[in-house]
């Protein structure tokens, strides 16, 4: 039997109001963070990689096709037959390109394909840029 007084003995408590602190600047920051971000790219062709593998730098090399079926690469104004060669243009030796298409929403699919093509025989990745749907 236990027959000690248990008035000697201090109190248990946690004191959680540091934590509360950094857990409300951390929920911020990964708020701001997300909001940052652009949730409004639909990545077409995802990267892979592997743990042998050698980091290379990334390059994106916009692309845009206009409602007149103009083309623009880095907003230069290239014809459809020149298309591939301005694009090859762009690529360096070690560096990896990846294709931001911006299409207006009139352009037919067939024009979209044409350059997803034409990245594809470059072994280029490709992401196609979206607008964010308002309800």
């Amino acid at each position: 039997m236990n027959l000690r007084s248990r008035k000697n003995k201090p109190a248990a408590e946690v004191h959680t109001s540091a934590l509360n602190d950094i857990m409300f600047f951390l929920m911020l920051f990964f708020l701001l963070a997300s909001a940052v971000s652009n949730p409004q790219v639909v990545k077409l062709l995802l990267p892979k990689s592997s743990a042998g593998e050698q980091s290379v730098s990334k390059k994106t090399l916009t692309v845009s096709i206009t409602s007149d079926l103009a083309y623009h690469v880095e907003k230069a104004v290239v014809p459809y037959e020149a298309l591939e060669a301005a694009i090859q243009s762009q690529m360096k030796t070690g560096e990896e390109l990846t294709i931001m298409m911006y299409v207006d929403n009139s352009v037919p699919i067939q024009n979209v394909i044409s350059v997803m093509d034409i990245a594809n025989r470059l072994k280029i990745k490709v992401v196609l840029a979206t607008e964010q749907k308002k309800d």
